[in-house]
């Protein structure tokens, strides 16, 4: 089965027109439209919205969309209407007496993505409305609206919705009518987390599917298919082949190569693919996610959870149980593509020998990770691919190679191996600018422009989000106010020395089902007096996954996540508490590390990196807005003295925002 491309809607017309149209008419074309096989409950649950539908739009004009494709969340909206100069998305729980805060959200979360995500509802009013047809209080008050135009959800029975069409319209009469042929064509560029990103991939969507490709910018879609183009290049001429991908932070390299992953599956198990990463945070978020949505969406089948969990470990592997396999057994890999998430942080020798020597009892290890991992693929007598995702400004802890550990490898004992690279990897970022030029020296390496991702997806409202973070940690005064000036307005960044304040400020933010919460270095260790302690280690599927109702979410912002469980995932909204490990004095940044009692200078130029590479996470993991809480300091605690924080706090509020 091979992936396929989602329609706008399942059923659209003129509102005449599907007033004009026989409801078992409308029913068949659900019905022939649908990508599932249609069981009896969906299908009466689309008689009925169908009926009620045309009762609520009897004399109106404007158009009509039934399942209306959301493509960011893999999902689709019940029904979305324009009349007049309002979109209305509505979302039924038919036979539902009630309408549930996570029913709301859902319809609140299909607005929000209207709004953001498709051009012709940017500058549109849209009211969500849930409808729990059984519900025997008939609501009709019209809600409040936010800035953007989008009203809070509200609700009715199955008899309220002429009802509260009407209200809404008759309190928004002075907006432009809408073309509801204008609107349906403009363009839809959803940008999804890397959550809703695997769910979706996970389900049988594709790249081009759920995320945006804008015409003309180097994008998810045409660095898919040309990885697409490899694969079959290295199995077609028995090649054994490495690329190397590079991306800004945020810009889905690790949607690319779930994508990758997802998609070889569709084409046999010769070609199989398996997605690697060291980030054990990231790979136990997406196994939950998407054991918890398979497990939903096969509710009422006979289906184990442990049978879900060990099918989505076979997709998503840690690389270092992927790396014990390989001193298990003597063969070749099941898999003939590996797709390696962050391989910026693959081991160095040193620490790969230490660990094998420690955990694994094997003294005199020769090699590094990217070295036996290259060792493990090159098995195969055939054919093999290797993707290598590599970030830039990312390494974050002891032992991490950068790329050099992968180009040495290459350059030496794999000189066999053809190997396509981005250009971009000669960008100081990436640290590789020197061990690359050793390729320059052999056959067999190809720059592939298409091997690069240069478009942000995390920050969707403002794409230049990283560069500006980039420019002030590099304290680029002038290089900083001027891509602020260009960010300024559509990514709201505020500064505060209160973390009430802080809490508050993000909370109000927050909208149906966006997430936020508090983040903070490792090196954080005085943070404690604002009840911030980065010891309690959190529970990254919890804190990922689970509602604000639980102590252990983000959403209770009480835990804060450091850099170590932050990296490669992403909130909406986030509160970055900044400690005195990183300050600011003169015209510099200075590093220091919490010891015993008191701050030690950090004078070791990798560990300065790896301290500003912390903070360069934990600044670029809001895909929505942020806020920054610098404390103010204690006098009488020298822990805690304001000339730790002032400088910073003056730095950042002056950078400017």
């Amino acid at each position: 089965m091979a992936p396929f491309l989602l329609p706008r809607a399942y059923y659209n017309a003129q509102v005449s027109e599907f007033l004009a149209t026989a409801p078992d008419e409308v029913l068949g074309a659900l019905t022939a439209n649908s990508e599932f096989a249609v069981e009896l409950p969906q299908r009466d649950a689309w008689q009925s919205e169908i009926l009620l539908m045309r009762h609520a739009l009897c004399g109106s004009s404007g158009a009509i969309w039934l399942e209306f494709n959301i493509p960011r969340m893999g999902r689709r909206a019940d029904v979305v209407v324009i009349s007049g100069g309002i979109i209305f998305v509505i979302e039924f729980k038919v036979g539902a007496c009630t309408a549930t805060i996570d029913d709301l959200n859902q319809v609140w979360d299909y607005a929000l993505d209207l709004k953001n995500f498709h051009k012709g509802s940017h500058d549109a009013v849209i009211a969500p409305i849930l409808v729990a047809t059984e519900s025997s209080e008939e609501r009709f008050t019209v809600s409040s609206m936010a800035e953007d135009g989008v009203f809070h959800p509200m609700s009715c029975n199955g008899n309220g919705i002429r009802r509260l069409l009407d209200q809404v319209l008759q309190q928004t009469d002075t907006r432009s009518p809408i073309k509801p042929d204008v609107w349906s064509a403009t363009s839809y560029c959803p940008t999804p987390t890397i959550v809703e990103a695997a769910r979706a991939l996970y389900s049988h969507h594709s790249v081009a599917s759920i995320a945006r490709y804008d015409a003309g910018a180097k994008n998810l879609r045409m660095t898919s298919a040309r990885i697409g183009e490899l694969a079959e290049l290295a199995r077609k001429e028995s090649k054994k082949i490495v690329c190397l991908v590079t991306g800004v932070p945020g810009a889905g390299k690790t949607l690319v190569g779930l994508n990758v992953a997802t998609e070889r599956s569709y084409h046999g198990k010769d070609t199989h693919a398996v997605f690697l990463s060291g980030n054990g945070p990231l790979v136990a978020v997406l196994r939950e996610a998407l054991v918890r949505d398979e497990i939903t969406r096969r509710k009422g089948e006979s289906v184990r959870k442990g049978e879900v969990r060990e099918k989505v470990k076979a997709f998503i592997q840690n690389v270092h149980h992927f790396r014990d396999e390989a001193l298990r057994d003597a063969g070749a890999p099941a898999d003939h593509i590996v797709v390696f998430d962050e391989a910026q942080r693959a081991w160095d020798h040193a620490q790969t020998a230490k660990f094998m020597r420690s955990k694994r009892g094997q003294d005199g290890f020769s090699m590094s990770e990217p070295e036996f991992l290259i060792s493990y693929l090159d098995r195969h007598e055939d054919w093999a691919l290797i993707v290598c995702l590599v970030g830039g400004g990312q390494e974050i802890n002891t032992g991490e190679a950068g790329m050099s550990a992968w180009v040495e490898a290459l350059a030496g004992r794999f000189r066999h191996w053809v190997v396509y690279v981005s250009p971009a990897i000669t960008e100081s970022e990436y640290g590789a600018e020197k061990s690359i030029s050793i390729l320059h020296n052999r056959n067999g390496i190809i720059y592939d422009d298409a091997l690069h991702l240069a478009v942000p997806m995390r920050s969707f409202r403002s794409e230049r989000v990283s560069q500006f973070i980039k420019q002030m940690l590099d304290c680029d005064d002038n290089g900083a106010r001027g891509t602020y000036s260009a960010l300024s307005g559509r990514y709201p960044i505020v500064i505060t020395r209160c973390i009430e304040a802080a809490k508050s400020w993000i909370r109000l933010q927050s909208r149906g089902s966006e997430r936020f919460g508090l983040v903070a270095s490792s090196e954080a260790r005085r943070l404690k007096p604002h009840a911030i302690d980065i010891r309690v280690a959190i529970d990254p599927i919890h804190w990922f996954l689970n509602a604000g109702t639980d102590t252990r979410s983000s959403l209770y912002l009480e835990d804060a996540a450091t850099e170590f469980q932050v990296q490669g995932l992403e909130l909406d909204w986030v509160c970055v508490t900044w400690d005195g490990d990183l300050r600011f004095r003169q015209s510099a940044w200075e590093y220091h590390s919490f010891r015993g009692s008191s701050w030690c200078t950090i004078r070791q130029p990798i560990r300065q990196s790896y301290l500003r590479n912390a903070y360069r996470v934990l600044l670029t993991r809001a895909r929505q807005g942020m806020v920054i809480f610098v404390p103010p300091g204690d006098p009488l605690d020298p822990t805690r003295s304001p000339r730790f924080y002032n400088g910073t706090f003056v730095s950042v509020k002056n950078t400017p925002w």
